[in-house]
């Protein structure tokens, strides 16, 4: 690859079908020629999944998407608050963007050695390879598509790289966005509906992603008419053409074991199996406040071990979820209520050791803690529980739950965005009241239920991008779209301003790109130039 300097790397993933699940077991030292067989090449497809796991439900991908935005600011804890605060610390030499860069090029490489043997291997099933191809070729598009909307131009290599290559050249935004493109039109006309083992790439997975890939096109420098007019298209076949269904209660959605739902489009996999897991998986920990040194209360893995990173701001906590009577989604994603687990001369087991009524209260309180609003801090705030692994083996252990990494619900977002935007409103009304209605509160009777549903509603006038904006903050809050979005719409200076005091103050128009990482500047034989203002 040509701007890695390594010759052939990649990781050799075992496939294992005994529960039904794509579980990607790493095995080290496997001799090249080996990947010149049906064995060799089935690995090698399954190793194409690995990179998900350096973004997916880990610090430097989350760190990189939740991280410096309108909805999440910092906590107490953690090295990389910069990454918020847009300090001059966020440059090229942030080991989250190195290590990202290196993790996705060395899984394309793999990706591309799966599209480049596939016909030089004797004996391989031909429905077999075009479904291998078409699996790597969509985890290619993914890596290439969360890398241009990272940093801009990048290098783009469509061949495996055989020997070491010192020069390194960054390619046209329009020519990567073509690539991913192609990739996952592939993957669309070769995938299956479903697959066996749970994990692996479907033809509704490659839509959603080609959905997601034509909304944040068409408003971009390289736009192409007709973007956001396929971008409908992608996300309403989802909608309609697969039998997926978003949950009655929004709740269920990230309940732990059930992540396979009929909302959950295509999920990065991680394993209960310590050897094979990776110890990266920690979203379980990242969004938890400091309730363990409260009294009361230890840690545990029912609570979680809070490592108060990730702090919600303001806004999305008193203007997004404003609304608490019509819309259970605040009650429903985060934690407001702690119960104690040690007992104190005050409190039993199980009394209420720590309530967040998430209003002000002129209420009397003698045996647990009160926190209103304007007791919030750094170490403590409601704390977001989509994550929450309660089946890890200890406290210190990494997370072991998939990652829903596309869900029908953003399906229904794409297509209210794109269609808004062509000017077809009543069109686009339609899919956001549905998500909307799915999170109404459910009454003591239908007619109460029913008036609730009603509230939910919004009006033609009301839907603009920043409704869009709020709406997905509300419903995907934590699942690391939101930078992304508001790159996507050109809000991103001005929402982290208005709504996010540590980062609004130095936060510059270059934010919107991501620095080059400077050992891919040092390691390259040429000039390779570094993005604007790094």
């Amino acid at each position: 690859m040509k701007n890695i300097l390594w010759c052939l790397l990649f990781c050799l993933c075992v496939s294992s079908s005994c529960n039904k699940m794509l579980d990607e077991k790493v095995v080290s030292s496997a001799v090249d020629d080996f990947y010149n067989t049906p064995g060799g090449f089935q690995s090698a497809v399954t190793a194409s999944y690995l990179g998900l796991r350096s973004f997916y439900s880990t610090e430097r991908g989350m760190s990189l998407s939740v991280f410096g935005t309108d909805t999440y600011t910092n906590g107490s804890d953690g090295d990389f608050k910069f990454a918020n605060q847009y300090t001059s610390q966020f440059d090229p030499r942030y080991i989250h963007l190195r290590d990202l860069w290196n993790s996705f090029y060395q899984t394309i490489n793999t990706c591309n050695v799966v599209e480049d043997r596939a016909d030089l291997i004797p004996g391989l099933d031909s429905t077999v390879k075009h479904l291998g191809i078409a699996q790597a070729r969509f985890c290619r598009a993914n890596y290439y598509f969360i890398l241009v909307q990272l940093f801009g131009a990048i290098p783009l290599q469509l061949n495996e790289n055989k020997e070491i290559v010192t020069e390194s050249h960054r390619d046209p935004v329009d020519l990567i966005y073509n690539t991913i493109i192609a990739d996952l039109r592939y993957a669309v006309q070769t995938l299956p509906a479903t697959q066996i083992e749970w994990g692996r790439a479907t033809k509704p997975a490659a839509e959603h992603l080609l959905a997601r890939v034509f909304l944040t096109r068409a408003s971009s420098a390289v736009a192409v008419a007709g973007d956001y007019d396929s971008a409908a298209t992608y996300s309403t076949r989802v909608i309609s053409q697969y039998g997926f269904q978003l949950l009655t209660d929004v709740g269920k959605v990230w309940e732990q074991g059930k992540e396979n739902n009929t909302e959950t489009v295509f999920a990065v996999q991680y394993t209960t199996d310590a050897l094979y897991n990776s110890t990266d998986n920690n979203a379980c920990r990242f969004f938890l406040m400091q309730y363990d040194v409260l009294a009361g209360m230890k840690r545990d893995l029912a609570n979680g071990t809070p490592w108060k990173r990730f702090r919600p701001t303001k806004f999305l906590l008193d203007t997004l979820f404003a609304d608490r009577v019509n819309d259970t989604r605040y009650e429903k994603f985060f934690t407001t209520v702690w119960f104690a687990n040690v007992a104190t001369a005050k409190l039993k087991v199980g009394d209420t050791s720590v309530w967040m009524p998430g209003y002000k209260t002129t209420d009397t309180v003698k045996n647990y803690l009160l926190v209103t609003p304007d007791k919030y801090t750094e170490k403590l705030y409601p704390s977001l529980n989509k994550f929450a692994d309660a089946l890890r083996p200890d406290n210190q252990a990494s997370g072991v739950r998939p990652f829903i990494a596309f869900r029908l619900a953003e399906d229904y977002l794409i297509a209210a965005e794109a269609l808004m935007m062509t000017g077809k409103k009543t069109d686009a009304i339609g899919y956001i009241n549905t998500l909307r209605m799915r999170a109404a509160r459910v009454g003591a009777n239908e007619a109460e239920t029913t008036a609730y549903r009603e509230a939910m509603k919004i009006s033609e006038a009301q839907l603009t991008t920043d409704f869009i904006l709020d709406e997905r903050g509300r419903e995907l809050v934590g699942e690391q779209q939101q930078w992304f979005d508001l790159v996507r719409t050109h809000k991103l200076v001005e929402r982290v301003r208005l709504h996010n005091p540590q980062g609004g103050p130095n936060i510059e128009g270059k934010h919107e790109l991501r620095p080059i990482p400077q050992d891919q500047i040092d390691r390259t034989s040429n000039e390779f130039l570094q993005n604007p203002g790094y």
